[in-house]
């Protein structure tokens, strides 16, 4: 099982005022939380997809190996970093892909390990993450919803679709889904540690 896990972090942080995907947290960055849980996780490879401030951010995990996708339409919303991924691994051996957001810092390797093992159980349905009474991200979509996610525009990334009635969906519940988008978010986030 080929799962590759993509993690968006190409916007331009705007309600942060700042890149978002730099702000430090113990020994590490927000981005560089979501890389480490990514590469802990049973997945075979891990993507990252930047775009504002994309030299800096790419500087600052140059550590980590993972592959760099660049995406020069970010302005355009979530949903561009989707097709952009998708439109690289289209020529790689991919049966899954495990979309994440670099600003979710209580998502772990056991998480997404979880998402794993609900793919592996219904490998034709996408496995999402369940709260505040929607589907989200993270979310693994089988190879088999490229077409559709290829179809996804603005801002909203894969959300539109994960709610439709288009798609199957088995739904995870966990307490480990916030957002950092807001100075008072990473604050509290920070006194939470």
């Amino acid at each position: 099982m080929n799962i590759a896990i993509v993690i968006l972090a190409a916007g331009s942080s705007s309600r942060m005022g700042q890149a978002k995907q730099l702000l430090p947290i113990k020994q590490t960055t927000l981005l560089g939380i979501a890389i480490e849980q990514a590469q802990n996780s049973n997945a075979k490879k891990v993507y990252c997809v930047l775009g504002k401030h994309a030299d800096l951010i790419q500087e600052s995990i140059k550590t980590y190996n993972i592959e760099i996708i660049h995406n020069p339409n970010y302005k355009n919303g979530l949903s561009s970093s989707i097709v952009t991924c998708i439109e690289h691994l289209q020529s790689k051996s991919v049966d899954a892909i495990l979309i994440m957001l670099a600003d979710q810092p209580k998502v772990d390797a056991a998480y997404l390990n979880v998402l794993i093992d609900s793919f592996a159980q219904h490998p034709t349905k996408i496995s999402a993450s369940y709260y505040s009474g929607t589907y989200g991200v993270p979310a693994i979509f089988p190879w088999s919803y490229v077409d559709q996610l290829l179809k996804l525009e603005g801002d909203k990334g894969a959300k539109a679709l994960l709610n439709s009635k288009k798609v199957q969906v088995i739904a995870l519940k966990s307490d480990k889904l916030i957002d950092i988008d807001t100075p008072n978010e990473y604050h509290n986030f920070l006194k939470s540690l």
